[in-house]
């Protein structure tokens, strides 16, 4: 190669193991695994696209929202279209219902109303000639307006949520089936049946009919009852908004197909995480809670508890997905369903006041991510061997369901990892070979020591020195997530793992802030509850056990015990692994205890532990009673 530029990596690779080889595996991303895309996201804005989907069964498509609101001139790139508060405030201003906005105070006020109820700026930045790239789920009709400007910002999160809750077993999630019609309880998420038949909906949609004798699919047949005199004005002027565009966007037109992700369109897949348990534990969570309290608590407190809830269940997904994987990576095999838990945190009561609370909790969360630095090497093994197992046709006893979960698939690639499949030495043997000419491009083209050392050896197989560093998938994996670089393969994993625990919002269950550690900055976090992800978990698990029952109540102690258990949140007990003190421990149930006291959601006449019982501050429906055990 001298006197000529060296190739770049990534024509390496794709030139070495083929350029379809290197579409399916360069990426972060196994659906199969894990059915998200490995990026950061907003938990804030996904209810109205998940609004969306149950209400027409499709993904979302492009809408007009921009086309009424961005700046006139027509921007070079689709993804720089720009729309602001003030834009959005003097169109609505030329309609009959803003008469009175004219001058630049009301159309300030309206600006901010704006701002604080329905719309958001980049970043979260304040401002009104700021960029808009999110709509916030003030009243059901913000599904008709398509911001993020594009569904795949919203990292395939609305699809999955979909997928848990419908609980189809078709390949795609399905639409216009009606269970109660063959003696079947209804399914309280009905997908595409229209706003009225679904749970989660008709708790947004205050005010809302649909026009007489129009199609189920007619995205404009949704329409206000303008006698409807109970609804708040920020939804008033959510639906203003929406009206104002018309209709809900059409249906996506965007097609995907790989050999690691199915092809879809509009379809909406039916791919959920692997850990069944786990996800069916959330959609009974997020059931049960909706079911409850959907018509009592206020709006605002259910948007806040809601967000508790997708970011304690993403997290115990997300964590008992990890440590599946890593299991497989050892044994070849996933867990048993009975199981499959979520990972083991200490829980920071303190909210980070108590530094030596803190403290323990960021360490308890680093001895965490330490357990899941391998993951993206992990996940490119599966990558690897999807492929080469999906694209080899005398591979013929491959041909099973991967959807909703794909253990069964999992387990089948775990045998050709571990030489349990007939044909397994045959696949070593190629990627062995592919593995040998990636090492020798490397060194061809950076001949230099120092220049990708790290993968050169990999792929080497010198180090590391593990239990599987002589299998050349392994290899292979290893060399290429070197390759890949941490930074977008463990640094996306860590914004999208981040995103799951709603980390630094204020309904959040992780705080992150800046330490020093051997002399370098990092970033340390610790597991919270806020106040919002406690009233969220006391109101689902206050409710009452026994048919007939008046009082919702559950001791302290049980609540504990409960919320260990089932998503792994340590209060008063060390995690497994770790030595935390008794002080420590007791101090910090003492700032539970005081919190949900100050909250109000805590009852008791004396020190005594049996007397110390926590309740709901707001009714649960009576009429889910009779159904409860």
């Amino acid at each position: 190669m001298s006197g000529s530029e060296p190739q770049t990596v990534q024509k390496i690779v794709g030139d070495t193991l083929t350029r379809t080889m290197f579409d399916a595996i360069w990426t972060n991303n196994y659906y199969k695994v894990f059915p998200v895309t490995m990026q950061d996201f907003d938990i804030s804005t996904m209810l109205p696209s998940i609004f969306y989907l149950f209400r027409y069964g499709e993904r979302r498509g492009t809408g007009a929202f921009f086309k009424f609101f961005a700046l006139d001139a027509e921007p070079a790139r689709k993804s720089e279209k720009k729309a602001t508060i003030d834009q959005v405030g003097k169109a609505l201003t030329q309609k009959d219902d803003f008469k009175g906005f004219d001058d630049e105070t009301e159309k300030a006020i309206l600006g901010d109303f704006l701002l604080n109820s329905c719309l958001g700026n980049k970043s979260y930045e304040p401002g009104r000639d700021k960029k808009i790239q999110r709509v916030y789920p003030t009243h059901y009709l913000s599904s008709w307006i398509d911001l993020p400007d594009r569904q795949a910002n919203l990292r395939n999160i609305p699809e999955m949520m979909v997928s848990i809750l419908a609980d189809g077993q078709e390949e795609f999630v399905k639409t216009g089936k009606d269970d109660s019609e063959k003696g079947k309880p209804e399914n309280p998420f009905a997908v595409g049946f229209g706003s009225e038949k679904n749970l989660l909906i008709r708790a947004f949609n205050q005010g809302v009919i649909r026009s007489e004798n129009a199609l189920i699919d007619d995205r404009a047949s949704d329409r206000f009852d303008e006698n409807e005199i109970t609804i708040g004005l920020d939804q008033l002027l959510m639906i203003r908004l929406a009206q104002f565009i018309g209709k809900a966007p059409d249906p996506s037109r965007e097609k995907v197909k790989s050999y690691v992700q199915r092809a879809s369109g509009a379809k909406i897949p039916n791919q959920r995480p692997i850990v069944e348990k786990t996800s069916r534990e959330f959609s009974e969570d997020i059931r049960l809670f909706l079911k409850s309290y959907a018509k009592s608590i206020p709006r605002h407190y259910l948007i806040e508890m809601l967000e508790s809830c997708m970011a304690i269940g993403l997290t115990s997904m997300l964590t008992a997905t990890t440590k599946a994987v890593s299991y497989w990576a050892e044994e070849g095999r996933i867990y048993e369903k009975e199981n499959q838990r979520p990972a083991d945190l200490f829980v920071d009561c303190s909210l980070g006041v108590d530094r030596n609370i803190r403290e323990t909790a960021e360490r308890s969360m680093d001895e965490q991510q330490r357990h899941i630095r391998d993951l993206p090497v992990i996940l490119m093994v599966l990558r690897i061997l999807d492929f080469q197992v999906s694209a080899d046709p005398k591979i013929d006893d491959k041909d099973f369901p991967t959807w909703p979960h794909s253990i069964k698939w999992l387990n089948f690639l775990g045998d050709m990892l571990y030489l349990r499949h007939k044909q397994a030495q045959r696949l070593h043997l190629r990627i062995e070979d592919k593995t040998e000419m990636l090492s020798m491009e490397l060194m061809k083209n950076y001949p230099q020591e120092n220049e990708y050392a790290e993968a050169k050896s990999l792929l080497l197989g010198e180090l590391p020195k593990t239990a599987n560093h002589v299998n050349p998938i392994f290899r292979l994996a290893r060399g290429l997530t070197s390759l890949m670089g941490t930074s977008y393969t463990y640094g996306k994993f860590t914004s999208m793992m981040d995103s799951c625990f709603h980390t630094n919002r204020p309904n959040g269950i992780v705080i992150k802030r800046k330490r020093t550690q051997d002399g370098t900055r990092v970033d340390a976090r610790s597991l919270v509850l806020s106040d919002a992800a406690l009233g969220y978990l006391v109101h689902l698990h206050a409710l009452p056990k026994r048919k007939g029952s008046e009082r919702s109540e559950i001791s302290l102690k049980a609540f504990i015990d409960l919320i260990r258990k089932r998503y792994g949140f340590h209060i008063d007990r060390s995690p497994p692994g770790m030595d935390i003190s008794n002080t420590c421990l007791e101090r910090n149930k003492s700032i539970l205890e005081r919190r949900l006291r100050d909250l109000g959601l805590l009852i008791g006449v004396n020190d005594a532990e049996s007397m110390k019982r926590l309740r709901p501050r707001f009714e649960f429906d009576k009429e889910i009673r009779d159904g409860m055990d």
